[in-house]
Order: C-alpha cells, then structure tokens, then sequence
C-alpha cells in the first residue's frame, strides 16, 4: 500500500466514525428528551434547553472529525 491509499483509508475512517457517533448520540438525547417530557410536561423548556445544548456538543464532535479528516487527507 501506498502512503495515499493508507491517508484516503484514514480519512473514510475519520469521517465514519466522525458521522456515526455523533448521528447515534443525537437519536438518543432525543429520545430521551421525549420521555421525560411526557413523563412531566411542566418542565418541557428545561428539558428542551439542555437537550438543545447536548445536541450542539454532539454535533461538535462531527465537526472536528471533519477538520481532522481534512488535515489528514491535504497536510499530512
């Protein structure tokens, strides 16, 4: 193998598991999101603010796969 097969089969890795983790995540915050507000409604705003939030550091983590995949694929 040559060294650009093993950077294009790092980044198809990089971009996975960058795609997948976070897709998963985000599906289980909202899950759970719907289940505690139908467990209390009264507290839906709340509930919704963190899971807000949750949801934007999960898609973080997609982000920085891509700018890792990125440098992988054009610097390194």
């Amino acid at each position: 193998m040559d060294i650009e097969s093993v950077r294009l089969w790092a980044t198809a890795g990089v971009l996975a598991i960058g795609a997948i983790a976070p897709a998963v995540s985000i599906g289980h915050i909202g899950a759970s999101a719907v289940k505690a507000i139908s467990r209390n409604p009264e507290a839906a705003s709340k509930i919704q603010t963190a899971m807000i939030l949750s949801i934007a550091f999960a898609e973080a983590v997609a982000i920085y796969a891509l700018v890792i995949a990125l440098i992988i694929k054009f610097v390194a």
